[in-house]
């Protein structure tokens, strides 16, 4: 297995960007853990709607527009990733310079093309 991934914002959407970044992360070997507002699983991975401190994170690709990132400030910075994933609409200069502070790299990225292109 790959380096853990954390999908903030997951969904049971098979439209939604999130959920086809957790089936592609899925695909390719990563381990995979999600968080979402509703409960559900996609690709054998269990959606979960409490903050849990799970272990191990190196990644959190955020599917969150800047207004909700706020109240999971604290819940991102708890999880010490190496580093956010901010992809398209997700971008929040504010909180980049929060994430720097405590060592985590900012990476203003698409997850699906990262995947895509061997650069995840």
């Amino acid at each position: 297995m790959k380096e853990k991934t954390l999908v903030l914002g997951a969904s049971t959407n098979a439209s939604r960007y999130a959920n086809i970044a957790l089936r592609r992360l899925v695909q390719k070997a990563h381990d995979t853990v999600a968080f979402g507002i509703r409960k559900g699983e996609v690709s054998g991975v269990e959606i979960d709607t409490e903050r849990i401190a799970y272990e191990g994170i190196d990644t959190i690709t955020l599917y969150l527009n800047p207004k909700r990132q706020v109240e999971y400030y604290d819940y991102i910075l708890s999880l010490d990733p190496r580093r956010v994933i901010f992809n398209p609409g997700t971008e929040n200069a504010p909180f980049y310079e929060t994430l720097r502070e405590h060592g985590i790299e900012v990476e203003e990225a698409c997850t699906l093309v990262l995947l895509a292109t061997d650069q995840y």
